[in-house]
């Protein structure tokens, strides 16, 4: 049974080739990955659907002009909160969607979250689930750390490459 990681590879490398279609056929299991054909009417309105449904925006620091000379050099609370903030962020990794789905928070309704906001996970730990395609596809954390966000609702369709967890790192 190929793992979520190895599928994506296998997705990655169908896209960099000239490879159109892989079927992989054992007795477990049946993968069968093919390129959409794409006419240059399809590109525009795809490329309006790919856009996922929340997305962080963070603004790239600006190059400004040098301020002037002040006669107190300590940094005030709003220069301090910057750089708080974006060493925050740098210790966060986002667990993103690696195909479009829907996403589960738990293995069945009835069944208690796989991970809840301050819930600590391995790399191996199980986040969620994606069904795609009636294929319930469990997603590992991938990293170590402690889950400080979750960026999508039970339910709700994702995207591919949509982000659905943020993990502060161990």
């Amino acid at each position: 049974m190929l793992k979520i990681g190895e599928i994506r590879e296998l997705i990655r490398l169908l896209d960099e080739t000239s490879v159109a279609e892989l079927r992989i056929d054992t007795d477990d299991m049946k993968l069968h990955l093919k390129k959409a054909e794409l006419s240059p009417a399809s590109i525009l309105p795809e490329v309006r659907q790919a856009a996922p449904a929340s997305v962080e925006v963070r603004p790239q620091q600006a190059v400004e002009a040098p301020a002037p000379v002040s006669q107190s050099t300590a940094p005030t609370k709003a220069e301090e909160a910057p750089s708080a903030a974006s060493a925050d962020e740098a210790n966060l990794h986002v667990i993103t969607s690696p195909m479009v789905g829907t996403f589960y928070r738990a293995p069945s309704p009835d069944a208690p979250s796989y991970a809840e906001v301050g819930t600590k996970v391995t790399s191996k730990s199980v986040v969620c689930i994606v069904e795609a395609m009636k294929l319930m596809n469990e997603i590992e954390a991938e990293v170590s750390g402690e889950v400080v966000s979750i960026l999508a609702e039970n339910g709700q369709l994702v995207e591919y490459g949509q982000p659905l967890f943020k993990i502060r790192l161990a």
